[in-house]
């Protein structure tokens, strides 16, 4: 039968599913992943999508290669795509498509493979990222790299921001690869792992603020966990704050002590372990409303 089957999810999945749609492409056969209970999507649904445009779709949360094998060697496809499926796809299926199957990775392979690619670029600090189409193997985000686009990653950008941006450059990256991959004539580049680096995935909890660290480390802690995101958090202010937003701060202050609560005329200054403090701009204490900065100012002074 020939054909793409696409295994895909969250922004970069619909964009680049949406991307082949729209250009005629057989795409045969859809996986994704339903929904999880109260996650805030931020993206438009793959599932959706294929069912608008009449292509099957399965929802699952991982490719089971027991249950799926027989029907995708029947279908024959020629490529198989993982548009940022959350789950490594069984070896056995990995060799099904003729002419190859491929991932679309949210970084500059060999940087940052791994789970959450964007949020742990924010979190080290980095000032780009970008889109990575490459060859899928056993071993995660390791095989020959195709093509990859860079972007940049602004001081005060937060993962949405950042992942928009992505999304963007993994469609670029696979409107310029797809003629090539058609022919036979892409590139295959092997990744270097030894030049990379490889994270695991995070959980709500690792937001917690250590306020022993460098006011660098907490800002870019908060852009990177930001809404939709869990958040960054700190118990310093009695009930639970989530804080949404941040900036470094050019105030100065006496006595300084990580973790120190200081005002200025507008907003809430914490200082960190290096005697530097960053600014809250958005919060949210829990059981309360998000809150701009002087709307959480005021909250802070009325509990004394």
């Amino acid at each position: 039968m020939g054909g793409i089957v696409v295994c895909g999810y969250s922004d970069v999945g619909y964009r680049c599913t949406k991307w082949l749609l729209d250009a005629g492409e057989p795409v045969r056969f859809v996986y994704t992943h339903p929904d999880a209970p109260g996650e805030e999507r931020w993206f438009e649904s793959v599932a959706e999508l294929a069912r608008a445009r009449n292509v099957p779709v399965k929802l699952v949360d991982a490719i089971d290669a027991a249950a799926d094998e027989a029907a995708l060697r029947a279908a024959a496809p020629d490529f198989l795509f993982s548009f940022y499926f959350r789950s490594m796809i069984p070896a056995r299926v990995l060799s099904i498509p003729s002419k190859g199957a491929l991932n679309m990775h949210g970084s500059l392979l060999p940087a940052f493979r791994g789970r959450a690619p964007v949020n742990w670029a924010i979190l080290k600090g980095a000032p780009f990222t970008g889109a990575s189409l490459h060859y899928m193997t056993e071993k995660p985000d390791a095989g020959d790299l195709v093509d990859q686009e860079k972007v940049p990653i602004g001081p005060d950008d937060d993962a949405l921001a950042v992942s928009r941006r992505v999304s963007e450059a993994a469609v670029a990256v696979l409107a310029r690869s797809w003629p090539k991959l058609k022919a036979g004539t892409a590139l295959r580049i092997p990744l270097d792992l030894t030049k990379g680096s490889y994270f695991g995935a995070r959980r709500p909890e690792d937001g917690l603020i250590d306020w022993l660290r460098p006011a660098q480390e907490v800002h870019d802690l908060v852009r990177a966990v930001s809404r939709p995101w869990p958040g960054a958090f700190t118990d310093s202010f009695g009930p639970r704050v989530t804080i949404w937003r941040t900036r470094l701060s050019g105030y100065g202050g006496h006595d300084t002590f990580p973790g120190k609560i200081d005002m200025t005329e507008r907003s809430v200054l914490v200082y960190c372990g290096d005697d530097r403090p960053v600014e809250i701009l958005a919060a949210r204490p829990e059981g309360q409303p998000d809150m701009n900065e002087a709307e959480f100012r005021s909250w802070v002074l009325a509990r004394g």
